[in-house]
């Protein structure tokens, strides 16, 4: 890929502008974060709730980032095709039919990945004290808190799901940058503590940042596992919270789970 004269790989690309997009978007919701009458907490409940400092956030995610980017370029390294192939690969990507088959792949892929993983990380009391417990200290999700994980949660979660998903849907690099960057944004906007209106996740998306907000609640910590883009495995496997979005006396959003008898 060329850009303003100079080439580019695509591999390059594929490993480093999902971490600019991570974030550029992150910032967005930064600045956005003092809508008090979007927030699904108060500014006062993130500052207290929470059990780790917002630097040690940005730490961990980028040790995570600099881990995802020299697995990625290995993968990269490993999968890579000869001049032919890539050509050949560079132009099937004007598929639009093509393109939207290997997404959901990739999606499809991803998200029973995460699932798996991510559910037995809460089974598992081992794995919950000593590695996924990390993630949950983060009581009220903010943006750029969406990938601060244990280092090894970060490989077994994102880093293999991602290299599983480019794998399977049969992807190029080229593909890669916009499907990586595509997951990137959905991540952060599930963890972004904010109930925008209009916002296109929220209306395409069953899985959002309401719908993960109840995870991360003491309540819904044995629900709602699916990440990042379906609910469709926690419907299949019973661990789905239905819940409503309630209006707060003080302005804002909470989400409160709803009691569905057993004989529904």
């Amino acid at each position: 890929m060329m850009m303003m004269g100079l080439a580019i790989s695509d591999e390059f690309l594929g490993t480093f502008v999902p971490i600019m997009v991570y974030w550029v978007y992150s910032g967005i919701y930064i600045c956005l974060g003092s809508m008090e009458r979007y927030r699904l907490h108060s500014k006062v409940d993130e500052d207290e709730k929470n059990l780790v400092t917002k630097s040690t956030v940005v730490k961990g995610v980028l040790l995570q980032q600099t881990l995802q980017a020299i697995i990625s370029i290995i993968l990269f390294k490993i999968t890579g095709s000869d001049d032919a192939d890539a050509a050949a690969a560079t132009t099937q990507q004007f598929s639009l039919l093509l393109l939207a088959r290997q997404f959901i792949i990739a999606m499809l892929v991803i998200d029973t990945w995460q699932y798996f993983i991510h559910r037995y990380m809460h089974l598992n009391k081992f794995l919950y004290k000593h590695i996924h417990s990390q993630h949950h200290r983060l009581i009220v999700p903010y943006s750029y808190g969406a990938l601060y994980n244990h280092p090894l949660e970060g490989l077994l979660l994102d880093t293999i799901g991602g290299a599983l998903s480019f794998l399977f849907s049969g992807m190029s690099p080229r593909t890669a940058i916009f499907f990586f960057s595509f997951a990137t944004i959905k991540t952060v906007d599930d963890h972004c503590g904010l109930w925008l209106p209009g916002n296109p996740f929220h209306v395409f998306f069953s899985n959002n940042s309401a719908y993960h907000d109840v995870h991360h609640q003491l309540y819904g910590s044995k629900y709602n596992f699916s990440q990042p883009f379906f609910v469709m495995w926690d419907r299949i496997l019973g661990t789905y919270l239905p819940y409503s979005l309630e209006e707060r006396a003080t302005g804002g959003f909470e989400t409160r789970p709803i009691k569905v008898s057993k004989d529904e």
